[in-house]
C-alpha cells in the first residue's frame, strides 16, 4: 500500500525538479587561452541599465591584419530578458574619434542570469583606442 502511494508522490517530485529551468555550461577546466583583461572606464552604461546588467571585463588585443578588437563581457542580475543597444566609438592615435559607417547604435539582448559577450572591431589600423556605450532599449 504504502509503495502505492510513495510511487506516484516520488514520479511527481521529480516532475516538478525537472520543470524547473536551468543552463548547463561546460567549459574546458585546463584553459589554454588566457584573457588580456584591461582595467578601465571605456564600457559606458546608463544608470537604468547598469543596475540590470553588469560589465563583467574588457579584453582587447590585435587581428592578423593589424586591428584592434575589442570583447565585452556582460551579465545579466535580473531574471528577465533585457534589451539594449551598443555602440563602439574608435579613437586615433591623437586621441581624435575616427568617424565611421558603422558607429550606428546596435540592438541586442540579454537572457536573464546570462552571460554573454560582445565584439567590435576597428574599421581601420589608425584606430589605437576604443569606447563602448550601451544605452537600454525601450
Amino acid at each position: 500500500m504504502k509503495t502505492r502511494i510513495l510511487l506516484p508522490l516520488a514520479g511527481i517530485g521529480l516532475l516538478a525538479l525537472t520543470g524547473c529551468t536551468t543552463v548547463n555550461t561546460v567549459e574546458n577546466a585546463d584553459k589554454q587561452g588566457q584573457r588580456q583583461m584591461i582595467t578601465d572606464q571605456r564600457a559606458i552604461t546608463d544608470a537604468s541599465l547598469g543596475r540590470k546588467v553588469s560589465i563583467v571585463g574588457v579584453n582587447q588585443s590585435m587581428t592578423p591584419g593589424g586591428l584592434l578588437k575589442v570583447q565585452v563581457e556582460l551579465e545579466n542580475r535580473t531574471r528577465s530578458l533585457q534589451r539594449f543597444n551598443y555602440r563602439f566609438e574608435w579613437f586615433d592615435a591623437n586621441g581624435m574619434q575616427v568617424t565611421t559607417v558603422a558607429s550606428a547604435l546596435l540592438p541586442d539582448q540579454i537572457e536573464g542570469k546570462e552571460s554573454k559577450f560582445i565584439f567590435g572591431v576597428a574599421p581601420n589600423p589608425n584606430c589605437k583606442d576604443f569606447r563602448v556605450k550601451f544605452i537600454e532599449a525601450q
